[in-house]
C-alpha cells in the first residue's frame, strides 16, 4: 500500500490544467506518422511479391498453392475474427458501455496492428541486405497476437480511460510486447505457441499493473453502471462462443505446418471442453441455490484455451489437456467469486472484467506446464527428429536437452511477468498525467460521454403494473382475494 502511494505521489500532477490531447488528432497524426514509415520500411516478402513466380521457378516450387497463404490465411482469419469479434463482444456486458467496449476495441486494434508489424518487423524480420521489413501472411497473425495482449490487458480498466488514454496504453503495450517476445523466443529461446506467456500472462499484468496505478477510491460514485443486464449478458456471450470455436486456431496459428499444427488444434480443443463441464460444476455449487453465474460461464470456460498455449503444440497427451482444461475451471471460477472482491479490496486493483482470472491465472499456469513438459520430453516419446522438430534444437541450440530446455521455459515466464508488471507500472504512473481527459469517477462506465446515443430504453415510459402479469402475479392475486372476500 504504501509502495503505491508513494509511486502514486511521484506521478501526480496538477489537475487542473486546461491542455487536453484530443483523440482526432491523435488519430490523424498517428496515420500519417504510419503512412510515412511504412513507406521506408514496409515491403512484401517472397511469397506475396509479383516476383512469386520467378521466385517459384528457381526453388522448384510446382504449384502456387505451395504459398504460405494457402497454409497459413484461414488460421489468420480465425484469429482476426477472435481479435474484433470475440474480444469486442466479450466486453459488452456493462449496461450502458457497449458502444465503447466494441468501437474502443475496434479502434485500438487497428492502430496497434499497424504498430506491431513495424515494432515485430524491426526485431525478427528486417532483411540486412535492404534493410526492410518484409511482411507475410503469418506477420499478420503475429501483428493480431500483438494486439490480443494490448485487448487483454484494456479488460482491466474497462470504462475507466479516455480513448486516447487507450490509445497511448497501446503504443507502450505494443512497444513492450515486441521486446518481451523477442526476447523470450530469440533470445532465451523459450516455445510460447499459443502465447500463455508471452501474450496472456504479460498482457494481463500489464494491465491489472496500470489499473493498480491508476485505483479510483471513488469509483462507486459509478457502481450503478458497473454491472449488466439481460441483453447485455446474451452479447457479451455471443464474444464468448466466438473466442471458444476458433481458439484451437489461436493456438496453432503460427506452429509448424505437419503434427505441431495438428497437435496444438486438438489438445486446445479438449482443454476448451474439460474447462466447460468443470466450470458448469464449479459455478452451481457456489451459489445456494445452485443456479449458475453467467459471469462464469462468460469467462471461466475459456480458461483451458489459456492455459494450454505454451504447451499446444507439446505431447501432452489427450487426457493431459483434459486435466489442464478441469484445473483451469476450478481455478479460474473460484478467482471469480473469492480473488476478484480480495484484490479489489485489499490490493487496491479495480479490475472490471476479471482478467486475473480468465487470463493472467492460466497463463501462468500454461507456463508451468509448458516448463514442466519440456523438461520431462524424450526421445521415447517424441523421437529424435520429432524432438528436434518441436523444440527446434538446431542451429546454436543443437545440443540442448529437454531438461534445460524445461529451465529455458520457466525463464521466458520470468521474463513476461516483470515485463508486465514493471511495464504497467511504468505506463500507469504516464496514464495519469491530466492531459489524457478521463473520466469522472460518477461517469466511468457510461457510453454517453464519448459517444452520440440514440434515444434508450430509460427514456421510454414504464410499462403499468396491471400488465405485467408475471412480475406483478403476487399482487394479482392478493388484489382478487381481497375482492372474494368483499364478496
Amino acid at each position: 500500500m504504501g509502495c503505491r502511494q508513494s509511486f502514486r505521489q511521484c506521478c501526480d500532477r496538477p489537475k487542473n490544467t486546461n491542455v487536453r490531447i484530443s483523440l482526432p488528432a491523435v488519430c490523424f497524426v498517428w496515420q500519417i506518422v504510419m503512412i510515412i514509415l511504412f513507406g521506408i520500411f514496409i515491403r512484401y516478402d517472397q511469397e506475396s511479391d509479383a516476383h512469386w513466380a520467378e521466385y517459384r521457378t528457381f526453388q522448384n516450387i510446382s504449384s502456387d498453392i505451395e504459398n504460405d497463404f494457402y497454409f497459413r490465411y484461414p488460421s489468420f482469419q480465425d484469429v482476426h475474427v477472435m481479435i474484433f469479434v470475440g474480444f469486442g463482444f466479450l466486453m459488452t456486458f456493462l449496461k450502458r458501455y457497449s458502444f465503447s467496449a466494441v468501437g474502443f476495441n475496434f479502434l485500438i486494434a487497428a492502430f496497434g496492428l499497424q504498430w506491431a508489424l513495424l515494432m515485430q518487423g524491426w526485431f525478427q524480420s528486417l532483411d540486412p541486405m535492404d534493410e526492410k521489413i518484409k511482411i507475410s501472411m503469418e506477420s499478420l497473425i503475429n501483428a493480431d497476437f500483438c494486439v490480443a495482449s494490448c485487448l487483454i490487458a484494456y479488460g482491466a480498466v474497462l470504462g475507466k480511460l479516455s480513448p486516447v488514454q487507450l490509445m497511448v496504453m497501446t503504443l507502450f503495450g505494443i512497444t513492450l510486447y515486441a521486446v518481451d517476445e523477442f526476447i523470450i523466443l530469440n533470445l532465451i529461446h523459450a516455445r510460447d505457441a499459443g502465447g500463455s506467456m508471452v501474450i496472456h500472462t504479460f498482457g494481463a499484468y500489464y494491465g491489472l499493473s496500470i489499473s493498480w496505478m491508476l485505483y479510483r477510491p471513488n469509483l462507486d460514485q459509478s457502481k450503478r453502471l458497473n454491472g449488466s443486464v439481460y441483453h447485455s449478458d446474451v452479447f457479451a456471450m455471443i464474444g464468448t462462443l466466438f473466442l471458444w470455436m476458433f481458439w484451437p486456431s489461436f493456438n496453432s496459428a503460427i506452429t509448424d505446418h505437419g503434427d505441431g499444427q495438428h497437435r496444438a488444434a486438438i489438445n486446445t480443443y479438449l482443454a476448451l471442453a474439460s474447462t466447460v463441464l468443470t466450470t458448469v460444476a464449479i459455478s452451481s455449487l457456489s451459489q445456494k441455490t445452485g443456479k449458475l453465474d453467467m459471469v462464469h460461464i462468460q469467462n471461466s470456460t475459456l480458461a483451458g484455451g489459456v492455459a494450454v498455449g505454451t504447451a499446444a503444440e507439446f505431447m501432452l497427451m489427450p487426457y493431459g489437456s483434459l486435466i489442464i482444461g478441469f484445473c483451469c475451471g476450478i481455478i479460474s471460477t473460484l478467482g471469480y467469486i473469492y480473488i476478484t472482491p480480495f484484490m479489489e479490496k485489499y490490493l487496491k486493483i479495480q479490475d472490471t472484467c476479471g482478467i486475473h482470472n480468465l487470463h493472467a491465472m492460466p497463463g501462468v499456469i500454461g507456463g508451468i506446464v509448458g516448463a514442466v513438459t519440456a523438461a520431462a520430453a524424450s526421445e521415447g516419446v517424441y523421437g529424435k527428429a520429432g524432438l528436434i522438430n518441436t523444440f527446434d534444437f538446431t542451429g546454436k541450440w543443437k545440443d540442448m536437452v529437454p531438461s534445460r530446455q524445461g529451465g529455458h521455459q520457466a525463464a521466458g515466464l520470468c521474463v513476461a511477468l516483470c515485463f508486465g508488471v514493471g511495464g504497467g507500472i511504468i505506463v500507469g504512473c504516464i496514464l495519469r498525467m491530466p492531459i489524457w481527459g478521463d473520466a469522472p469517477d460518477d461517469n466511468c462506465f457510461d457510453d454517453e460521454l464519448y459517444w452520440e446515443l440514440p434515444e434508450d430504453e430509460e427514456s421510454i415510459p414504464p410499462i403499468l403494473e396491471d400488465n405485467n402479469h408475471m412480475r406483478n402475479r403476487d399482487v394479482t392475486e392478493s388484489h382478487f382475494s381481497m375482492e372474494q372476500s368483499q364478496n
